[in-house]
């Protein structure tokens, strides 16, 4: 997640730097073969320029609220698992009936608790492993170079989506070594977590009314799971992608066809003013297109997404101290203007 007041030129130009290149390229040499070669041939009206402009930027207003959709979708959902991680924890640590086995109370608290925890942060490792629609994959395409620039290793993070660190620190090591047991590890954390809450009230410690308001949260944490995961596996119609994609090369192959002849109007200068003219429009439809195409995927590892490590440490920090601990990680503060 970016944090800075604005998209500072540095990272747009990460984003879309490289398209001036080619349509600077392009646009001077249609100014070049028109002043040198007087090719009218080749110019074509503003009037069909101006309406596939039109109909793009519709088209691309769209697709960037769809996006935008997406992403704020995914961030409701993460604010979602903080509210009830903290409701977990609280209701963990205030049931007691004051009967059955007291033995250890404390410890199964602490386990469930670093269960928990353990859960949050192998559920965020599940939903950055890249689908084959996401940047991050784009491993044979001009797409790669975008690719070294954007990932947060860059910014100065820690590359802790690989690293089974957490799950080390929180989880007993019987119950880690089933990780790879498991195809999706996280619904077995909380699987395991209902085993115990149903312990606890088996052994009387919680009343049924306890075991079913705890059970409700492990149900949500279950939804909310659920959530991320149909966006994550789900893209954005692919078709709208490739069209949007489709018209902004239509267009901006146009672009200087039509301008060059309405520029050339004002004499032979106003045949290279049109250059920096034709380059800031369509490098502006570029910007526009790539800012949906990126914001589409909020769990794709980028600079982009949603910051769900700081929301996981946040989390952690709120439960260790329920749990009375003292010994507490630092939250995670944005670096270069990038919060992971």
């Amino acid at each position: 997640m970016i944090t800075t007041k604005y998209f500072n030129y540095k990272q747009i130009f990460n984003l879309a730097g490289v398209h001036l290149i080619w349509l600077t390229g392009w646009c001077s040499l249609v100014a070049v073969i028109y002043y040198f070669f007087n090719w009218q041939w080749m110019i074509i009206p503003w009037v069909p320029v101006a309406l596939i402009g039109t109909a793009e930027a519709f088209y691309v207003g769209f697709k960037n609220n769809q996006a935008y959709d997406r992403l704020w979708e995914a961030r409701k959902i993460w604010g979602g698992i903080v509210n009830a991680s903290r409701s977990f924890g609280a209701m963990l640590y205030a049931f007691n009936t004051q009967q059955g086995d007291q033995d250890q109370l404390e410890e199964r608290r602490r386990k469930m608790t670093y269960r928990h925890i353990a859960w949050l942060y192998q559920f965020r490792e599940q939903l950055l492993i890249p689908t084959e629609w996401e940047h991050i994959s784009m491993k044979k395409h001009i797409g790669a170079m975008n690719v070294k620039r954007h990932r947060l290793i860059k910014a100065g993070f820690p590359d802790y989506s690989r690293t089974p660190i957490f799950l080390h620190k929180y989880l007993a090591a019987e119950e880690f070594e089933l990780q790879s047991t498991y195809k999706n590890f996280a619904t077995h954390l909380i699987a395991q977590q209902a085993k115990d809450v149903n312990s606890l009230k088996n052994d009387q410690i919680i009343s049924d009314f306890n075991q079913t308001q705890l059970q409700t949260c492990l149900n949500q944490f279950y939804d909310y799971q659920g959530q991320a995961e149909r966006i994550k596996k789900f893209p954005s119609p692919r078709q709208f992608a490739s069209t949007a994609f489709v018209f902004n090369v239509i267009l901006i192959l146009l672009l200087p066809l039509g301008l060059v002849n309405e520029f050339a109007k004002l004499g032979d200068w106003g045949i290279w003013t049109s250059i920096p003219f034709c380059v800031v429009i369509g490098w502006i439809y570029i910007v526009m297109e790539l800012v949906g195409d990126y914001t589409e995927n909020p769990f794709g590892g980028l600079m982009f997404d949603i910051p769900m490590l700081s929301i996981c440490r946040t989390i952690e920090i709120d439960l260790l101290q329920m749990a009375g601990e003292e010994n507490l990680p630092e939250p995670i503060a944005s670096k270069n203007g990038v919060l992971v």
